[in-house]
């Protein structure tokens, strides 16, 4: 697939970051089988033809040609399978209903927490771009806001700003408001736009000087409602948490980047008539839709090529770009839905409940469903996945989504 005017190296690592998911997964798959004293025959990445393998004990590790994937054979999934008998009690039907969702549910788990730690890597080590508490300009006026439209320049009517009135200077430090310290600057705003007409004292550091300054913040209408404005303009810079405080904040990116997920699932089948549009018609792709394989290493090669990013930023885009494809694809997978790893655990499910009434009924234990006779279940949801993927395919090689436009 060629990337005209994008850089290869996003693309590259965009496939190294994916494949090294899927053997993630699968390593969740593989562990607790072998924890649980299953067979695994096969642990493979890619599909079709063998290019390079490896035995080790009872299981074959390797590579095969079609990097779209992976697999980890496990013995006795299902109830028609032949297998020597010396290990036909290692079947992976005759275990118990949780250990069967342990193994299934792994690889999502895995998924999840690959996520967090890419989150907790860019949280602690690379880094973030965010404003900081440094002044980089003071805004003359209070800019006039109408009709949703906010002036760009100072006019005769326009009110000197509280920041100019109050005398505060580019490179002053505000430390605190009112006393009170926080950790980011959108804690100090939000304390300043609820400030509107009402005087607040300002902790300044100047030249390593330490300063008292009162203040009472301008009032503006933004949707509507009233916010106070100093009219300063902050400098950029680079935020590193330390270790516990990156813990705590990759968790809580990790639980909205799990919600977020949940979301788009269940919105998923109202996208797709738009995306229909955007991909045959000229409607303009929208970049807050659906967008698949072929358009994450789009984007991520856009990332690695934008020069008005520096190295840093670019690497911490790339990192947010697949922890959120690890939560994704995690969540799907879980969908209650074969051939998914959901759709086994609901097997597995339905299994235990059909084992407990026939339990609480004093009867012998039913046989274990036989997922075969759901293949035509199997392949109804595998032919709308594969025409999904197509669709997305098509959109993202004919109306791609372009963030630097």
């Amino acid at each position: 697939m060629n990337f005209p005017g994008l850089g290869i190296l996003g693309v590259l690592a965009f496939v190294v970051a994916l494949l090294f998911s899927v053997m993630v997964h699968e390593a969740g798959h593989y562990l607790t089988a072998k924890k649980f004293s299953m067979r695994v025959t096969e642990f493979f990445l890619g599909f079709g033809r063998r290019i390079w393998s490896f035995q080790r004990g009872e299981t074959e590790f390797g590579i095969k040609a079609i990097p779209a994937g992976g697999y980890c054979r496990i013995s006795g999934m299902s109830v028609n399978e032949e297998l020597p008998e010396d290990v036909k009690h290692r079947a992976f039907y005759l275990a118990s209903v949780p250990k069967r969702l342990i193994v299934l549910g792994a690889g999502s788990f895995l998924h999840f927490v690959l996520g967090f730690l890419i989150l907790f890597i860019l949280l602690a080590g690379v880094g973030v771009t965010t404003v900081t508490n440094t002044i980089s300009e003071v805004v003359p006026c209070v800019l006039n806001t109408s009709s949703g439209v906010t002036d760009t320049k100072c006019s005769a009517t326009s009110a000197p700003s509280p920041a100019k009135i109050s005398g505060l200077l580019a490179n002053d430090q505000v430390v605190a408001i009112n006393g009170k310290e926080f950790d980011n600057w959108s804690d100090y705003t939000t304390t300043i736009r609820a400030s509107a007409n009402r005087e607040i004292t300002l902790t300044v550091m100047r030249n390593g000087e330490r300063l008292l300054i009162p203040i009472t913040p301008a009032a503006r209408t933004l949707d509507g409602k009233k916010i106070g404005y100093l009219g300063v303009i902050n400098k950029l810079g680079t935020r590193k948490d330390g270790s516990f405080k990156a813990i705590a904040n990759s968790a809580r990116l990790t639980k909205d980047l799990l919600s977020n997920s949940v979301t788009s699932l269940i919105s998923l089948p109202t996208k797709i008539p738009a995306l229909v549009r955007q991909t045959f018609g000229s409607e303009k792709r929208d970049a807050q839709g659906l967008v698949g394989v072929v358009g994450v290493a789009r984007v991520s090669a856009q990332t690695a090529s934008d020069p008005k990013l520096q190295s840093r930023e670019k690497i911490a885009s790339f990192l947010i770009i697949i922890a959120s494809l690890n939560i994704f694809v995690g969540v799907f997978n879980l969908l209650p839905l074969l051939p998914l790893d959901g759709g086994h655990m609901a097997v597995a499910i339905v299994d235990g409940v059909r084992r407990l009434r026939a339990k609480q009924r004093k009867e012998s234990p039913p046989a274990p469903i036989d997922v075969e006779r759901l293949v035509p279940l199997t392949l109804a949801v595998f032919a709308i996945l594969a025409v999904l993927s197509l669709l997305l395919l098509a959109a993202d090689i004919f109306n791609p989504i372009n963030l630097y436009q």
